[in-house]
């Protein structure tokens, strides 16, 4: 599933006559997740400057695979992405309840960056989107980390001084 997502500062709120993807002074965030059996797999999300296929496709191009099964809402910055990704699907949003997991994962980012960061300036938020979704993708793996550092601590050459 793939969204695009506006993250707002905690304290900004709603904009007053401002809906949707008009994004004023927030920032706007393209956030996909992966759907595997079990549930949700992996995530993925880049700020970018509009909600245009422009905007999109570098996106596209590095995290989804053009055999990949892609759904998202009918927004129309997807439709010029349909040639290069035949499986893309649009359905109604229904508010939301037709993608409840990338709303869910969207909420958890935005409560982490309130609570970790309390604010992140433009330059910045993609290094904290890069982190959160370095650790999410790897949440578990969380108890063969130590091992893997170990090994590769062993399988160093030790450094002479």
């Amino acid at each position: 599933m793939l969204y695009p997502s506006i993250l707002s500062r905690p304290s900004s709120g709603q904009e007053e006559g401002k809906q949707g993807r008009s994004k004023g002074d927030k920032k706007l965030v393209i956030v996909a997740l992966e759907i595997v059996p079990s549930g949700v797999g992996r995530a993925y999300a880049q700020c970018i400057d509009d909600a245009s296929a422009n905007s999109f496709k570098p996106f596209f191009e590095t995290y989804i695979g053009k055999e990949a099964t892609i759904i998202t809402d009918e927004w129309r910055g997807y439709v010029p992405l349909k040639k290069d990704y035949p499986n893309l699907q649009q359905i109604k949003s229904e508010n939301g309840k037709s993608f409840q997991d990338i709303h869910i994962h969207i909420m958890n980012l935005k409560g982490w960056l309130r609570g970790i960061h309390h604010h992140c300036s433009k330059e910045r938020l993609q290094g904290y989107l890069d982190e959160y979704h370095f650790r999410y993708n790897r949440r578990s793996n969380m108890g063969t980390i130590f091992d893997l550092l170990i090994r590769k601590m062993i399988k160093k050459k030790p450094i002479r001084l």
